[in-house]
């Protein structure tokens, strides 16, 4: 059934056949179909975009759209990632067989000016950053990943970003939700008035900081000792697509994350809940929402005793019989799904 679904629907998620969608949308009106209406349409089943009606398996009900965008925000973030990989591969083995042979020079494409330049060493890195943002005129837009922002960090940006408030840059940051607990984030804002926004989401993509819509930095490697500097406009315009979604997702950082609607269940395990249902470990999941692996354990444990689970076993099923096994937020997302300017909030 799979292998024959596939061959007669081509597609991802992302674009949905015509039959499919039709069935699909009928699905979310009504809140269900007959398992029946799905048969024609296999690629529905096979997308996770339907799925047996626990009360009933006659029937089939829609995953949440929200839910679908996540997945497809998820995917970009892990092929993103990927290239991430790759790049820093690649000038690995480079050096490596530059270092066989004697100095090697890069190729005319490669060097100083072209769309692509790889910037190896935080020196490096830091200089084009400094000429960047010397020359933004406009706007800076930046995805911050990992937890609580260091003091340090926050401080030794400033002065580049009151620089750029001097001369009317408008800056909007992305961060995860944990970073709202980080008394340096809000003295930032205080800092910064309304010169920057910030919202927040239980995950974001990698580093990322755009200058004008013009040049982008995103790492090279995962220590972040290496980096790219992107001016080619097809990729800089797909980076800023990928922001834009993700910002109309998140929740500006002045306002409360939505409740869970569960009693006893914080809208952090709730993330966590449903990562786990995706089958990740401790060691991912803390990575994505930005927390240490101790507490990402110690939510586990308050998530087991609040659904009476035994083992990961049967907190598997409780979080599924709870309904915890999609994303968080859908409601603080949509209410935040207008216009891209709205909080005053900091970097």
């Amino acid at each position: 059934m799979a292998g024959h679904g596939t061959q007669e629907h081509p597609h991802g998620a992302d674009r949905l056949c015509d039959a499919g969608e039709r069935v699909y949308s009928r699905a979310v009106r009504r809140g269900r179909v007959p398992r029946r209406d799905a048969e024609p349409v296999p690629c529905l089943l096979e997308l996770a975009l339907l799925h047996p009606d626990p009360d009933d398996m006659d029937f089939l009900v829609p995953t949440a759209p929200q839910e679908v965008m996540t997945r497809l925000l998820r995917g970009m973030y892990d092929e993103v990632s990927a290239s991430h990989r790759r790049v820093g591969s690649a000038v690995a083995a480079y050096e490596r067989y530059a270092g066989l042979g004697g100095p090697v020079r890069l190729p005319a494409a490669a060097g100083e000016g072209s769309a692509i330049r790889v910037l190896d060493g935080l020196s490096r890195i830091q200089a084009a950053m400094d000429e960047a943002t010397q020359a933004c005129r406009t706007e800076v837009l930046t995805v911050q990943p990992g937890g609580i922002r260091r003091e340090h960090e926050l401080s030794e940006g400033l002065p580049r970003a009151l620089a750029l408030r001097a001369r009317g840059v408008r800056m909007r940051d992305l961060y995860t939700h944990v970073a709202r607990h980080g008394q340096g984030l809000l003295t930032y804002l205080e800092l910064m008035g309304d010169a920057v926004e910030a919202r927040t989401l239980d995950e974001v993509i990698d580093r990322l900081i755009l200058f004008d819509r013009t040049v982008a930095f995103v790492p090279a490697n995962a220590d972040r000792t290496m980096a790219l500097e992107l001016r080619h406009p097809a990729l800089v315009e797909y980076l800023v697509t990928v922001f834009e979604r993700l910002w109309r997702l998140a929740i500006p950082l002045t306002a409360p994350l939505p409740d869970t609607g569960i009693e006893g269940i914080s809208h952090r395990e709730r993330s966590i809940a449903a990562l786990l249902a995706e089958g990740h470990q401790d060691a991912v999941i803390a990575e994505r929402l930005g927390i240490s692996v101790r507490t990402c354990r110690a939510h586990i444990a308050r998530l087991s005793e609040t659904l009476g689970a035994a083992s990961r076993t049967q907190l598997g099923v409780r979080i599924a019989q709870a309904g915890l096994d999609g994303p968080p937020g859908a409601d603080g997302a949509a209410a935040v799904s207008g216009p891209g300017r709205g909080s005053r909030t900091a970097r």
